[in-house]
């Protein structure tokens, strides 16, 4: 287990900044508005864009890892994303703008299935469950992402974007030393490009309820808190950094519980806590109320998402990043298209009443829980 500590710490610095980089214009969304005289539907289909680059680069990603390796693809993505980040403030117009943020969307892609193929791999090697772990490194750079979106409030978005840049370029090229170096896959029968079988539908579809959960809190807590909960400028990140403190505390003990309870038992427990939280933040729109419920919110999806790519890296009947691909594809569907659609619903039924449709699917995500089965069995 020593042998591999570094490459484990280089990976969840990898998650870390991910969640940092994100957090840090997404908590600036309001001033993006701003800049760019944008209403929710206008902002909506900048997200958009994000969510078709994520959506078609997903699948590609699987194809990329397997010829290529889980490292090669890794370090492309997350340079690229980091050093996309400041032209977010430079677009002279909404065409550039949807430009950078498709270009963001397809490196976030590629990102997401690189970096969860190394945690595979080093959860493999390691011998028992980390997985969740690693996600919370995510929840950390989120948390963190989001205090200094709060901190730096005042100053120009394209300071702000171009200093947390800068941080996270040193940050990686230290990093990329101890990433592993895994050659790559062996040919298999059948293409790595394939669409989501009905197994690896099963198990996406949990993980499209979360991360359709993450993204609105991510996308849309600022906007719900500054301009429905009334919250002031400094405050309103300050729920999207309580629900990334949560989602930290639930994935460092999340590893822990899953041995302890198992996936079922907790995939329920975890839906119920989340439904129960944001049901709590659209009932009482107050700025304290609602960082709480953000903060339940963030307790019940914590360990959702690992489970569901630790199920899928772990398949024995096809490669292990060609599943992950699949499976991100299914869940980042939610997590990328699902803040948009709130965006349009928001500017007819108010943001508050398109939350209720986050409800529902938390709703169905436990229902699902309830018919999960083993890994065998998915």
């Amino acid at each position: 287990m020593n042998s591999i500590y570094p490459a484990r710490l280089a990976v969840k610095t990898i998650f870390f900044l991910n969640g940092f980089a994100h957090a840090n214009y997404y908590g600036r969304l309001p001033r993006i508005q701003d800049l760019y005289g944008f209403d929710n539907s206008m902002i909506a289909i900048v997200l958009l864009a994000s969510s078709l680059g994520a959506f078609l680069a997903m699948p590609f990603a699987g194809w990329l890892v397997v010829r290529n390796g889980s490292r090669s693809v890794g370090m492309f993505s997350i340079y690229m994303y980091c050093a996309l980040v400041p032209f977010i403030a430079l677009c002279p117009g909404l065409t550039t703008l949807l430009l950078v943020f498709f270009l963001l969307g397809v490196s976030a892609g590629m990102l997401d299935v690189a970096m969860n193929a190394q945690a595979v791999m080093i959860e493999q090697k390691w011998g028992k469950p980390i997985m969740t772990s690693f996600h919370a490194f995510f929840s950390i750079g989120m948390m963190l992402g989001a205090l200094t979106a709060s901190a730096f409030s005042s100053m120009s978005l394209l300071w702000h974007l171009t200093i947390i840049t800068i941080f996270d370029l040193v940050v990686i090229t230290i990093a990329r030393f101890y990433i592993l170096h895994d050659k790559p896959e062996k040919k298999q029968e059948g293409p790595a490009f394939r669409l989501p079988n009905g197994a690896m539908i099963a198990v996406g579809m949990i993980a499209f309820c979360s991360m359709l959960g993450e993204g609105a809190m991510a996308d849309w807590s600022t906007n719900y808190m500054e301009n429905f909960a009334h919250a002031s400028q400094s405050l309103a990140p300050i729920g999207l950094s309580a629900f990334a403190l949560a989602m930290t505390i639930g994935r460092v003990f999340g590893d822990g519980a899953r041995v302890k309870f198992g996936d079922k038992k907790l995939l329920i427990v975890c839906g119920l806590i989340a439904s129960a939280g944001l049901t709590l933040a659209v009932i009482f729109p107050d700025p304290i109320v609602v960082i709480v419920g953000f903060f339940i919110v963030g307790i019940g999806l914590a360990a959702i998402v690992p489970i569901a790519y630790s199920v899928a890296g772990n398949t024995k009947t096809m490669p292990s990043s060609v599943a992950l691909a699949m499976v991100t594809t299914v869940g980042y569907s939610a997590f990328f298209f699902g803040p948009p659609v709130i965006g349009f619903i928001s500017d007819f039924v108010t943001l508050r009443y398109a939350l209720l449709l986050v409800l529902l699917l938390f709703f169905l995500m436990t229902w699902l829980g309830v018919r999960y089965k083993s890994a065998d069995g998915v």
